[in-house]
């Protein structure tokens, strides 16, 4: 598979007076987060949130910092998301890519939206139930009694 790229707009999702900005980002399903850098999270005018420490492909960590909120939107969906403060380009990474639920077409070297779900994105939940309400039972030495 190739490098991908995908155009996306971006914008502070906490202040819509402010212009949003159209990029090309690359597609790494290998990073986690959105990756932005330094002149984008200023002309966003992002809150930073904190620092988190990276590691990159060198095996080198940095602490950089985590900036928010940042929305999203490309393929007629949108999410809202942190973003590390790293790099040159914008990246687009495996969480906010799950979230919007699009998938990568190695062959014609695009992103779209997943097949399975054309319409609306769609998340798993699998596993996640509603917790059950606690049984109750006569205390100890205490018997149950009917009331007539």
């Amino acid at each position: 598979m190739g490098i991908i790229y995908t155009p996306l707009r971006l914008a502070n999702y906490a202040r819509p007076d402010l212009e949003e900005i159209d990029a090309n980002a690359l597609v790494d399903t290998g990073a986690l987060h959105l990756c932005i850098p330094q002149h984008v999270a200023i002309q966003l005018q992002l809150t930073e949130m904190g620092r988190r420490e990276i590691k990159t492909a060198d095996g080198q960590l940095h602490l950089i910092p985590y900036m928010a909120p940042v929305k999203i939107a490309l393929l007629g969906r949108q999410c809202v998301t942190g973003a590390l403060v790293f790099g040159d380009q914008v990246l687009l990474g495996a969480i906010p890519m799950e979230d919007m639920d699009l998938v990568i077409e190695p062959v014609q070297m695009r992103v779209r939206t997943n097949p399975l779900s054309p319409n609306i994105p769609m998340s798993l939940a699998m596993g996640i139930f509603p917790p059950h309400p606690p049984t109750s039972s006569p205390a100890r030495g205490e018997e149950e009694h009917e009331v007539a």
